[in-house]
C-alpha cells in the first residue's frame, strides 16, 4: 500500500505533506505512486473536501474521546473512515476540533513491488463506487486468501486496515497537538518541523 498523508488548514490550504509506503508483511516503507500520476495525489484529496464537508455537519455520532488529552474540549474528535474513492485510490478522513482535517490517500499493491511508469494490466482491482458493500470490491482471487485479503497492505477497505488507519491518525492527532502548542507556531501556517515530519512518518511505519 502506497500512502499519501496531507493536513489540510481551515481555509483549504494544504499545511503538512509526507508520502510513504507500508511497512507491514516485509514492506519497505517506499511509496510506489505511478510516476506519471503521482502529482494527482493533491487534486484527489482536495477533491475530497466537498464529501468531508458534508459529513461534518450531517453526521453527528462519529465523535470520540482522545483518552490522552486532559483537556476534554480538546479532545472531541471524529474519524469519518472512507470518505471518497477514485478509481483504485482511497481517501480517509480525521477532524480534529479545530476543523483541521487529516487526510490519508491510499493505494493498494502487492508488497515490495517496483515503481512502473505505466500500470499493468489488472494489477489493481477494478472501480467499485464507494456507496456499494466493501466486501464486493475484494476479487476473486483475494477471496482465496483469507489471510491476504483482509492484511494491511493489500486490503484498503479491511476492518484490520481501518483500525490501523483510525490509530495512524490518532496518534498524529497527539503529535500535531503537541506541535500547535508551541508559542512559535501558527495553527494555519505550514508546518516545517523536520522533527514532526519524523515522528508522523515514524507512526506510519508503525502502524501502516
Amino acid at each position: 500500500m502506497s500512502y499519501y498523508f496531507s493536513i489540510i488548514g481551515t481555509r483549504d490550504q494544504p499545511l503538512f505533506e509526507l508520502e510513504f509506503g507500508t511497512s507491514k508483511q516485509g514492506g519497505d516503507g517506499v511509496a510506489r505512486f505511478n510516476q506519471d500520476a503521482r502529482h494527482l495525489n493533491p487534486f484527489i484529496v482536495n477533491s475530497s473536501l466537498d464529501f468531508v464537508d458534508e459529513l461534518q455537519w450531517t453526521n453527528n455520532q462519529m465523535y470520540f474521546v482522545v483518552p490522552y488529552l486532559r483537556f476534554r474540549s480538546l479532545s472531541r474528535c471524529r474519524y469519518l473512515k472512507r470518505v471518497d474513492q477514485f478509481a483504485s485510490s482511497y481517501v480517509s478522513t480525521f477532524l480534529t476540533p479545530t476543523s483541521t482535517r487529516f487526510m490519508l490517500l491510499h493505494l493498494p499493491h502487492p508488497p515490495n513491488t517496483a515503481p512502473q511508469s505505466t500500470p499493468s494490466p489488472n494489477s489493481f482491482p477494478p472501480f467499485v463506487p464507494y456507496t456499494s458493500n466493501p466486501s464486493s470490491t475484494t476479487t476473486g482471487g483475494n477471496r482465496s486468501s483469507s489471510s491476504s485479503s483482509t492484511s494491511i497492505p493489500n486490503n484498503p477497505t479491511s476492518p484490520q486496515t481501518e483500525e490501523a488507519i483510525r490509530q495512524f491518525f490518532n496518534e498524529v492527532f497527539e503529535i500535531w497537538t503537541k506541535a500547535i502548542m508551541s508559542p512559535f507556531c501558527n495553527i494555519e501556517e505550514k508546518l516545517g518541523s523536520p522533527v514532526f515530519k519524523q515522528r508522523v512518518a515514524a507512526a506510519g511505519k508503525k502502524y501502516l
